[in-house]
């Protein structure tokens, strides 16, 4: 017999994920309106001193269909996650998949130089190194009385 720990605050901590994911699909889904977007791929955000740093979560894609757009205060992924062709031979065939056209736009708490952006892309993670813009620090501007 296995002991199995229980952990309640893991166990709520998954619950609020798929609450969030829940909400996220449902107000995507609002939005979309006419139907054009069949998904916003899930991002994680960080920040250090030099850059910010944010993951997307878009398994299953040929780089070559990834739209990357970088602003001094935004970025924009979007894509195409192509559907395999299947067919059915005895029975049903069931897919929790999403496919088709997605975009996602994510708005930054600062400046970035987005002349500087590098992207990676590994294993349905896309990576993308924003580096901060520099800020005119101490800089002295004289000021004219008249």
């Amino acid at each position: 017999m296995t002991l199995v720990r229980f952990e309640p605050f893991r166990e709520i901590d998954t619950m609020q994920r798929e609450m969030n994911r829940l909400f996220d699909d449902f107000f995507t889904t609002s939005r979309r309106g006419n139907g054009n977007l069949a998904f916003a791929p899930a991002a994680e955000f960080s920040e250090t001193a030099s850059a910010y740093h944010l993951k997307l979560e878009v398994p299953g894609m040929d780089i070559n269909d990834l739209d990357i757009q970088a602003t001094a205060e935004a970025v924009s992924v979007s894509g195409d996650r192509k559907s395999e062709n299947q067919t059915e031979e005895n029975g049903l065939t069931k897919s929790e998949f999403r496919y088709g056209k997605f975009q996602r736009v994510i708005p930054l708490p600062g400046r970035i130089n987005n002349s500087h952006v590098e992207a990676e892309y590994k294993n349905g993670i896309l990576t993308l190194n924003l580096p901060k813009a520099e800020e005119e620090k101490n800089k002295v501007v004289k000021v004219k009385v008249s």
